[in-house]
């Protein structure tokens, strides 16, 4: 998949595309640096004055040729010494090869981009301690809108997307960023006590209340109050806070009279509020005071020009720091993370403690086999991905780890295929699924390869 892409068509921007491909690590660092492929194609190589210079001694003075054809990244090795790899698989000398996840010339890593120009106008930054491309800054400014132009917002996102961070740009822009911002996981409370602990209670509202006990509601007055996951609240709660939003007042259990509160809002879903409300678990009066203005985030796997970034972010986090090895960050690069950033970096805190009886440097045979794959039907000790180098063997007996596939996997399958020509190797291995498992998810669901690949 190509880096992060800004919505073109949305009126914010205009003009022809550029493609080109970034480097996203070299000299054993993570990198931003853009070499566009507009018009023609690039020569990747250490030779002097080619605007795909590589300065990695693996990497020879003519090794690869890299153009986008027909809307896709084609990659052409030509007879370097150490080979190119691309999507995890060495590539035949003088063949073009189509690429979609990552490119591989000596130590260094590229990806594929259809545009490289959000790249060119923002980089990848850390901002507030978090690690930020082009479509992630493109979000926070979207927050930061909203923060000074009202007091509400809904954002959506995958778990582990960073749907928090989000929040806290929002509070900090706004007019209420000198009081606290208070985060609530609705899926945490427990049903029975969701009315208590949202609008609080005075004395003797329940058996065991001896005090007046505040609620999340007043704890931000001043401030901003983050619901996330705000379609797990019961529906009789959902009313009550509609009231809250709409009147600026709380009523505790118990109490007479309301209380006057002011805050900003913000919450958050991992799914479609319009289904929700389809399917009954969101009010619609509730969907229509919070559900705009909204910013969707995007899923890690469509974020690869971060990756390195993350993970170098991660290591650093630790004591003592790790270092990365370019097998770290081409197999992360590979895999899809399903639970996004949030899986990235816990999987790395996992495999620093391995890496520190190897000399302090992270190889990709650190990371665990399921690390960063999709999840199954059946048996979870069922291979999903090799590292890279490696050759899992397929899953055989009665449990075999299937993925399941809704609509938008299949669309995935598919495109994967097309940009592949049709080669399961590699449209399994970008996925970050063993092709084995890519065959009966192929046969299961009626994909036919040839097809797809025209």
């Amino acid at each position: 998949m190509p880096p992060s892409d800004v919505d073109h068509d949305s009126g914010r921007d205009s003009g022809e595309r550029v493609p080109g491909v970034v480097v996203v690590f070299s000299g054993g660092a993570a990198s931003a640096r853009i070499v566009t492929l507009a018009p023609g194609s690039v020569e990747l190589g250490r030779s002097d004055g080619s605007a795909g210079k590589i300065d990695d001694g693996r990497v020879s003075r003519h090794h690869a040729l890299v153009a986008f054809e027909g809307g896709r990244c084609v990659v052409t090795d030509l007879g370097s010494q150490n080979g190119t790899f691309v999507d995890g698989e060495r590539i035949a000398p003088r063949t073009p090869t189509p690429a979609q996840r990552v490119i591989r010339v000596g130590d260094s890593l590229l990806v594929p981009c259809a545009d490289v120009r959000p790249l060119e106008r923002t980089g990848v930054r850390s901002l507030d301690g978090f690690v930020r491309g082009p479509a992630m800054q493109e979000i926070l400014e979207e927050a930061a809108r909203a923060a000074r132009s009202g007091t509400t917002l809904h954002v959506r996102g995958e778990s582990g997307t960073g749907k928090e961070g989000v929040a806290q740009a929002f509070h900090r822009a706004g007019p209420r960023a000198a009081r606290a911002l208070v985060p609530v996981n609705c899926a945490t409370i427990p049903h029975a006590i969701a009315e208590r602990l949202l609008f609080g209670a005075k004395r003797g509202a329940y058996s065991g209340a001896d005090a007046d006990a505040a609620g999340y509601v007043q704890e931000a007055h001043g401030g901003t109050l983050f619901l996330d996951e705000i379609a797990e609240l019961d529906l009789q709660v959902q009313a009550k806070l509609l009231r809250v939003l709409e009147s600026r007042e709380v009523l505790p259990l118990g109490a007479s009279k309301p209380v006057k509160v002011d805050f900003a809002f913000c919450s958050a879903t991992n799914k479609d509020l319009r289904a929700l409300v389809a399917a009954g678990t969101l009010r619609e009066d509730l969907y229509f005071r919070v559900g705009r203005p909204a910013v969707t985030l995007p899923a890690l796997r469509n974020r690869p020009e971060e990756i390195p970034a993350l993970i170098a972010h991660g290591l650093a986090a630790l004591s003592p720091a790790p270092t990365m090895h370019v097998s770290l960050v081409e197999q992360c690069l590979l895999r899809p993370w399903p639970g996004n950033v949030r899986e990235l970096l816990t999987e790395l805190r996992t495999v620093a403690q391995a890496a520190r009886a190897d000399g302090q440097r992270v190889e990709a045979r650190h990371l665990s086999a399921t690390a960063g794959s999709l999840f199954g039907s059946a048996m979870p000790d069922a291979p999903l991905a090799a590292p890279a180098g490696h050759t899992a063997p397929p899953p055989d007996g009665p449990h075999k780890r299937i993925p399941h596939v809704d609509v938008e996997w299949r669309r995935r399958i598919e495109d994967a295929l097309r940009a592949h020509a049709g080669n399961i190797a590699a449209t399994a291995r970008a996925l970050g699924l063993h092709r084995t498992q890519l065959r009966r998810l192929i046969e299961r669901h009626g994909i036919r390869a040839d097809e797809a690949a025209d």
